[in-house]
């Protein structure tokens, strides 16, 4: 692609719906990052100190032309319209993850960030947690006889009163869920959904819990279980059987044991790290946008049972 000529400077940078996740992460760390110097936010109702704030991504661009890229930090359901905007004004986008709320949308957004010569960023997450990278690489070198991925933890603890993560196109529990599938899709070999169960609150249109059943490109069973209603200690794990041992990778990626030894522990870095990626695409002029972790989403959605359960919500 043609890259959009950004300087050698720091990167204006315009953030875009000031929620939880943008004051617990996104701010913090884009303040020890040089590489970019945040310059506006839009949002309908949060608003970042000491930098203009503006109420939409359209008042925003109008009011700061010399911005060069947007982090896009809203539900997914209002992402679209929100990085089409930007991406015609030719301004680099950063997506949140889940990158869109349907994997169409998200192929659209890349054709249109190609067409203006300017980077699209599908930033997921939890696939920079610190030991990632060591369980691909103890993964590739053995033999898998099988896998699992339990993710369970409260949604009351993590999303109090946020109503769009139940709307449709919220994802439920695959919100917590495509983390985990972020990870698999990177450390295990391709794999496919062959079944699914999803637990709908009678009063809610996403789902809390899912089980879902995977076989690998090489015939390899894999189960994911997602639960948005755990107390007490929340799991993030993914396991595998192999023959060099059984590796359990916990904490969202933090942690990687082999026949119960830790053999990788480093602090958590995964937003920093995803704002040196970003800046690395926009220097490079390319695009980081993989959809695979969205695709099963939306098979688990297509293939699934709908089994309805009792509300939990008033």
């Amino acid at each position: 692609m043609t890259s959009n000529p950004t300087r050698l400077g720091p990167i204006k940078l315009g953030i875009v719906g000031v929620g939880k996740i943008v004051r617990d992460q996104h701010l913090p760390a884009l303040a020890k990052d040089a590489n970019y110097q945040l310059a506006a936010a839009a949002s309908r109702h949060g608003k970042v100190d000491d930098i203009p704030n503006y109420p939409t991504i359209e008042a925003m661009l109008e009011a700061e032309p010399g911005l060069e890229a947007v982090s896009l930090c809203m539900p997914p359901q209002f992402r679209y319209d929100a990085a089409r905007t930007a991406l015609e004004a030719r301004k680099h986008v950063f997506l949140e993850k889940p990158p869109g709320a349907t994997v169409s949308e998200v192929e659209d957004l890349k054709a249109l960030a190609v067409k203006n010569g300017v980077s699209l960023f599908a930033s997921w997450h939890s696939r920079y947690a610190p030991a990632v990278e060591a369980a691909r690489a103890f993964l590739a070198s053995a033999r898998i006889s099988s896998a699992a991925i339990n993710w369970k933890e409260d949604v009351r603890r993590w999303h109090p009163n946020q109503e769009w993560i139940w709307a449709p196109g919220g994802f439920g529990v695959f919100d917590p869920g495509i983390n985990a599938l972020s990870i698999a899709t990177h450390i295990l070999p391709p794999m496919f959904i062959t079944s699914a169960v999803l637990d709908f609150p009678e009063n809610r249109a996403s789902p809390v819990a899912a089980h879902v059943s995977f076989r690998t490109s090489n015939g390899l069973p894999v189960t994911m279980e997602l639960d948005w209603l755990q107390t007490g200690p929340q799991s993030w794990d993914i396991l595998a059987e192999t023959d060099k041992g059984k590796m359990v990778l916990s904490g969202g990626g933090a942690k990687l044991a082999v026949d119960g030894k830790i053999v990788h522990d480093e602090p958590e870095a995964e937003y920093p790290m995803l704002y040196k990626r970003f800046a690395e695409i926009v220097r490079a002029g390319v695009s980081d946008v993989d959809l695979a972790p969205l695709q099963h989403v939306a098979d688990a959605f297509m293939l699934g049972k709908r089994n309805v359960v009792e509300a939990f919500f008033d």
